[in-house]
């Protein structure tokens, strides 16, 4: 057991940094052979719009070790991921919804944090506890069919299951990481990822996106956004980029 970043809740984590490294290696493999032929070459503004972001927020990320990045054309495709081993890569389609560098930012960021957090290493513990848990509850209780079933619905299957909960709780470490270090930190905006997520819903009435599948917009998320908000401005002012962010919007408004 050990204590999760900014949450300080206690998780299960059994498998080791070079297993998930190696799930890593396994992930990017299946990426290049699946979009090799959509990787936007390095001159093009859109890549290099993701290298300037990425510039000012690695610094901030905690992340280890050399980064490698990739921007896949698909219009279609609104997502974002970063694979364990540093390989961040990101679709064309979710550009727009970003709006701006402020608005990829909050989107890099919080793919970022699920990395910085090893959130991959626990989601690939989380069988292992169910397992431990169903082996202790028929040895000790009760070893009848009915008994597994209980404990693999409330463990893994259901919408409200101890796996659900656990996952869930990932995107919120993410997006508080993202918000809170990464984007105040960079001197981005933070105001930006709220309206990042807004126009995330408005996507989402047509057709939801893929990142919308993992990554669910709803009100106790955005109302979490709206209470970091002060938090984050404050800590974007005591930054060393406090008075470049002034002089910016200075600036901006002649």
């Amino acid at each position: 057991m050990e204590r999760a970043p900014v949450t300080g809740r206690w998780r299960f984590v059994c498998v080791s940094e070079e297993y998930e490294a190696e799930l890593g290696r396994t992930s990017y493999e299946h990426a290049m052979e699946d979009y090799r032929d959509q990787i936007l070459r390095p001159d093009d503004p859109r890549h290099k719009m993701v290298g300037r972001v990425l510039e000012r927020l690695l610094p901030n990320s905690g992340l280890k070790g050399d980064v490698e990045f990739h921007v896949i054309e698909d219009d279609d495709e609104l997502n974002a991921f970063v694979i364990p081993g540093n390989k961040i890569f990101v679709f064309s389609g979710i550009m727009p919804i970003c709006n701006n560098e402020d608005g990829l930012a909050s989107i890099l960021g919080h793919e970022i944090a699920h990395n910085v957090a090893h959130h991959v290493q626990e989601n690939a513990s989380l069988p292992y506890l169910t397992t431990l848990i169903l082996g202790l509850a028929t040895f000790f209780v009760d070893n009848s069919a009915q008994l597994t079933q209980f404990v693999l619905s409330y463990g893994l299957e259901l919408p409200n299951s101890r796996a659900q909960e656990v996952r869930s709780s990932y995107q919120t470490e993410a997006d508080h990481l993202g918000l809170l270090v990464m984007m105040a930190k960079s001197c981005y905006n933070p105001e930006e990822a709220l309206k990042v997520w807004d126009r995330m819903a408005e996507a989402d009435q047509s057709a939801t996106p893929q990142f919308l599948s993992t990554h669910p917009t709803d009100r106790n998320r955005l109302k979490r956004f709206q209470q970091w908000l002060p938090e984050a401005i404050e800590k974007q002012a005591q930054s060393q980029c406090g008075h470049m962010t002034q002089h910016c919007q200075y600036f901006c408004a002649c």
